[in-house]
């Protein structure tokens, strides 16, 4: 370096100082800084790394922050969409109806509040539907339960033969397999007075007379309720089986270490390890059944008089046999508001077992 008269040139040491810039976090030269470079070839601080210019991000709103939040918004909006058309409109118009006098049918309906729900509440045929109806659903879902569930425990058992256990599970899932129109087509010609049934109680004696099973106002309510469970156990034998699975072996052998027989271990560990399940499937199934329509329709259609009469045939009939829509959309809430009241049981318990 040179030198005058033993001291360092100041000229020279100032334009060595002027071009060493200093870099973000105090980094030697020659050394690789741990940011990039911060300053200018100026010597003026950018305010933000890596930014053209002087416009750093602090100092400017992100001029993208409404497509990040609207992102979650866009993906579900066809979604929204198609629950508003399909949902929530229909909905909100049967309501209307409801508290209308001659929907539909006139150019300027009046509003009348609840006299469409007063007439419907004063029909008989409408009383005996909702009798119908919780008989109907009631007894549907206990020996879905049952039968599901005595089902279930077959095919998890060690005491029945795996091959015969793989047949059984094909069998006993066929009902699942078919829709409600050919379940109904199959049991009218079973049940039908000259069918498979009679041919059979009649070759064992144990009825001397043919049985009208749909036609018959004393077996009517029982032989459409008896296909409903047919068709409807599998449901519960899938969900019950999954949850024998996965209860864990280790209960069983505490128990049978503590001397726990058969009976016992089901009472004790399986039934409460699966009430969880029962309970959730009850409850979704007791909503669903209260609707049924095409397997009754496709049956009975509602008779003989009546006798298999539910809400649901009876508000059809009342919308596309009689047009009367706004008795009919005010029987159509009636039946929201039910399916409501078991959806809030069903929504309670769920967040308990959660």
């Amino acid at each position: 370096m040179p030198r005058r008269n033993g001291k360092p040139n100041s000229d020279c040491d100032r334009s060595k100082r002027s071009t060493v810039a200093p870099l973000h976090g105090g980094a030697p030269l020659g050394q690789h800084p741990r940011t990039p470079l911060s300053y200018r070839s100026d010597g003026q601080p950018l305010k933000d790394i890596g930014v053209k210019g002087d416009r750093g991000s602090t100092d400017r709103p992100n001029r993208y922050w409404w497509s990040r939040a609207a992102a979650p918004y866009l993906f579900t909006a066809p979604a929204m969409s198609l629950f508003f058309l399909l949902m929530l409109f229909p909905m909100g118009m049967v309501f209307r109806y409801s508290v209308q006098d001659g929907a539909i049918l006139k150019s300027d309906p009046q509003f009348v509040g609840a006299a469409n729900f007063q007439t419907i509440f004063s029909d008989p045929v409408f009383v005996q539907s909702i009798g119908n109806t919780l008989y109907f659903t009631t007894m549907s879902v206990v020996f879905h339960l049952l039968i599901g569930l005595l089902f279930a425990l077959m095919l998890n058992s060690d005491k029945v033969n795996s091959s015969l256990r793989a047949i059984l599970r094909v069998l006993f899932i066929l009902p699942w397999l078919f829709t409600a129109v050919i379940i109904a087509i199959v049991w009218r010609l079973i049940l039908d007075p000259n069918g498979v049934i009679n041919g059979y109680l009649i070759a064992l004696n144990i009825i001397d007379q043919k049985i009208e099973w749909f036609s018959s106002t004393a077996t009517a309510i029982h032989a459409l309720t008896f296909v409903n469970i047919w068709a409807g156990y599998p449901l519960y034998m899938v969900s019950l089986l999954a949850g024998l699975q996965g209860i864990p072996k280790e209960l069983y052998e505490a128990a049978s270490l503590d001397g726990a027989n058969g009976p016992n271990k089901l009472v004790f560990i399986t039934l409460p390890q699966l009430f969880p399940i029962m309970i959730s499937i009850a409850l979704l199934d007791f909503i669903w059944t209260m609707q049924v329509f095409p397997l009754v329709w496709m049956t009975t259609g509602g008779g003989p008089i009546n006798t298999t009469e539910m809400l649901s045939t009876y508000t059809y009939k009342l919308a596309f046999t009689r047009y009367q829509f706004s008795a009919a959309a005010a029987s159509a809430v009636v039946i929201f508001f039910l399916s409501m009241i078991l959806t809030y049981f069903y929504i309670r318990h769920q967040r308990r077992t959660r």
